[in-house]
């Protein structure tokens, strides 16, 4: 039996094609146990053929859930933070549930605080709140106590479970990569200071050279973008023979400036970057560079809110750390003369 095209298809024209109840229908569009494979299957072929689509609206009235969750983040132009946003999407298509994103052009308090509250409004089921850098991290205050939230980077929240690439441990395998070459110390062109990945992976960094007795050199600081790491490739001492970049972007940039002073990279100075953009493998030379998971990210933190979503209580003070790895190519070498 054909339903007229005068209307949409409802729940009770494919439970009729079927041949089942309203009830058993309902189970398997919400892919509940203990219906039959051959039900199911006649049920999903009469979703099929009727062309049903669910009322979302009104299955968030019934079951008080949306399938929505809020994602606020900003500037996805950068790799990172639209990688970030990717990875997050990915996972909760995954999981069933379809995200809402609020892109923030600058980070305060008070924008961040807005979007919270602007996608709460919508009957969101979670949210999740990159937050790469301190205001947007302090900004996580103002979540409502009763909506489930994670912080992707997120500092020292406490009031969100937080999951974060280790940005430390990164940096420390890209310096010991260089030491390990044989290089005496490692110069860094670092991220703007109100990056919480920045601050990571300059403390990593520091951290490393301190450890291995080295000096550790002024650092260069830059904003991400190719520009300000061309700048701190012409800035860049002569003395060096390696160079820790804090984003493949700069590191790229540091490349152009180099070539144009008439340095060689690896054979006079070694250059390691962050991210392992899609890019860097074609880089002239191809860059040695530490890799961050986006994908796992994204899946810890659908993880984690949907804990919170089933009401697991360890889910709300959970914090997830994502280990970065170090890809190996052509720009790095021992240093000259050893």
């Amino acid at each position: 039996m054909r339903v007229r095209a005068s209307r949409p298809p409802v729940m009770a024209d494919v439970a009729r094609v079927a041949g089942v109840s309203h009830q058993t229908v309902s189970r398997v569009l919400n892919d509940l146990p203990n219906v039959h494979p051959s039900t199911r299957k006649r049920i999903l072929q009469a979703i099929e053929e009727l062309g049903y689509r669910r009322n979302l609206s009104a299955r968030a009235l019934v079951t008080r859930h949306s399938r929505v969750l809020g994602v606020v983040s900003f500037d996805t132009t950068l790799y990172g933070p639209a990688s970030t946003v990717h990875g997050i999407e990915q996972a909760a298509r995954a999981a069933g549930y379809f995200i809402s994103i609020v892109s923030l052009k600058a980070i305060t308090r008070d924008s961040v605080k807005e979007a919270i509250q602007h996608l709460a409004g919508q009957g969101i089921d979670g949210i999740v709140v990159v937050a790469p850098q301190r205001q947007a991290a302090q900004a996580l205050a103002s979540v409502p106590d009763n909506l489930p939230a994670v912080a992707v980077e997120g500092g020292r929240a406490r009031k969100v479970p937080v999951v974060s690439v280790d940005q430390v441990g990164g940096a420390r395998l890209a310096v010991q990569h260089l030491l390990d070459l044989g290089h005496e110390t490692v110069w860094h062109v670092a991220g703007p200071d109100d990056w919480l990945e920045a601050e990571g992976r300059l403390k990593g960094w520091r951290d490393t050279l301190e450890a291995a007795g080295r000096r550790v050199p002024d650092v260069l600081t830059g904003d991400w973008s190719p520009r300000s790491g061309y700048e701190a490739g012409h800035r860049l001492p002569a003395e060096a023979t390696a160079v820790f970049v804090a984003n493949d972007q700069m590191a790229l940039g540091l490349l152009r400036a180099l070539s144009e002073r008439g340095v060689r990279v690896p054979d006079d100075v070694s250059v390691v970057g962050f991210d392992d953009l899609p890019e860097a493998e074609f880089f002239s030379p191809p860059l040695t560079t530490v890799r961050q998971d986006f994908g796992l990210v994204g899946r810890h933190s659908i993880e984690l809110l949907l804990g919170q979503l089933q009401k697991d209580p360890p889910a709300r003070q959970r914090r997830v750390s994502v280990a970065a790895s170090l890809v190996p190519r052509a720009s790095t070498a021992a240093p000259p003369g050893a």
